[in-house]
């Protein structure tokens, strides 16, 4: 197949979902074309069947704010046309499915085919907004599949916006050969040279993603036990971060890594992952911590109980209850045999339930069965 992906290329989710698809695709010989405004995150180096093609976005003293879906929609016809894609895959419906429609529309190609991931800020926070919700639920519909990272994600597609759309359930993804425990002693002894106990948290530093709370979750469990913890990402919330860790007089115990490529030797290095947010469709942090053999403690929102489940991959607490996920962090950090058993089954839930090879090929079907049936109606 040749198909085009559209995607956020920052530090996030949906990009990253994004990016390792397509590579996972490109390996078993289908031609990957990514379409957007700069290249992914983890688009590194040649490979083989990837080809990145930048959306240009012109300036005009007309308009005051840039012009993003049209621009896209133009790259999304230019590419079409002259690599001839048999489809376009968009992660995050606005504007990345927009402008697929309206492609399609310029192209009058009946045979090109939408396919829409909803990730979720996209449904549950963005797309409520009374700007956006009309154009959300005519991209949805007018998609020729949808799909979800959650039941939860589904479930709340369905009933904000009254859509009358299958949508498959196809959850986020890890490579469990690639996120797999290393030991490597001279990180950890970098990080923790008194032999502390390491707490990481991993996030685009946003609002939803609750980061002051893994740091008073931190305040707490190190009065109780020697431990560092290491806050990897950054974002609009950073500042208020340090500033927080400053009051706190931990500055010396927390480690703001800021957006870090390579995750694996942090996640080894650690004893507890933290993500206490407000809103999480799936948590595809939290699943490379679990196929690292890191037990995580977590919030109950979303998609996060589908992912780790309580009391036998970690731990889960309500929204802002900062003394019961502390309450859990030093009971899993005071027992060394709980810990290892929650790291061992986190480890073999993200292979058996999440492992990329078994979820690109549920793409891959998905997109087999959308190339064999109709354009979407009306489109």
């Amino acid at each position: 197949m040749k198909i085009g992906i559209t995607c956020y290329p920052t530090y996030g989710g949906s990009g990253v979902v994004a990016t390792e698809l397509g590579k996972a695709l490109a390996k078993r010989g289908h031609q990957i074309h990514f379409i957007s405004y700069a290249i992914p995150m983890r688009l590194n180096g040649f490979m083989n069947n990837i080809f990145y093609h930048e959306v240009e976005m012109s300036t005009y003293p007309l308009f005051e704010f840039p012009l993003y879906t049209p621009a896209l929609a133009s790259k999304m016809v230019e590419v079409t046309k002259f690599e001839k894609l048999d489809l376009i895959h968009a992660h995050y419906a606005v504007p990345h499915a927009t402008s697929a429609y309206l492609a399609k529309q310029i192209l009058a190609d009946d045979n090109l085919r939408i396919v829409t991931t909803l990730h979720g800020t996209d449904i549950t926070l963005v797309g409520l907004e009374p700007s956006f919700l009309p154009v959300m639920k005519f991209s949805i519909e007018k998609s020729d599949g949808v799909t979800a990272v959650s039941r939860f994600l589904k479930e709340k597609t369905l009933t904000n916006y009254n859509v009358q759309k299958d949508i498959e359930v196809i959850p986020n993804f890890v490579d469990t050969q690639l996120f797999t425990r290393m030991e490597k002693p001279d990180a950890r002894n970098a990080i923790a040279p008194k032999g502390e106990k390491v707490l990481i948290h991993i996030s685009n530093f946003r609002l939803v993603k609750r980061v002051t709370d893994v740091i008073r979750i931190f305040d707490l469990v190190q009065k109780k036990i020697p431990s560092k913890l290491l806050l990897v990402g950054d974002g609009p919330d950073r500042s208020s971060c340090e500033n927080l860790s400053r009051e706190l007089k931990l500055e010396d115990r927390v480690m703001f890594l800021g957006k870090q490529a390579e995750l694996v030797e942090l996640l080894s290095a650690s004893d507890l992952f933290l993500m206490p947010s407000q809103s999480e469709s799936f948590g595809l942090s939290a699943l490379e911590a679990m196929s690292c053999g890191v037990p995580v403690v977590s919030s109950s929102v979303g998609g996060l109980p589908e992912l780790n489940v309580h009391g036998e991959t970690g731990y889960i607490a309500e929204i802002g209850d900062v003394e019961r996920m502390a309450k859990y962090a030093i009971e899993l950090l005071t027992n060394d045999t709980r810990r290892e058993m929650f790291a061992k089954a986190g480890r073999r839930r993200a292979v058996e339930n999440f492992d990329i090879e078994q979820i690109v090929a549920q793409y891959e079907r998905h997109y087999e069965r959308i190339l064999n049936t109709k354009a979407a109606q009306g489109a």
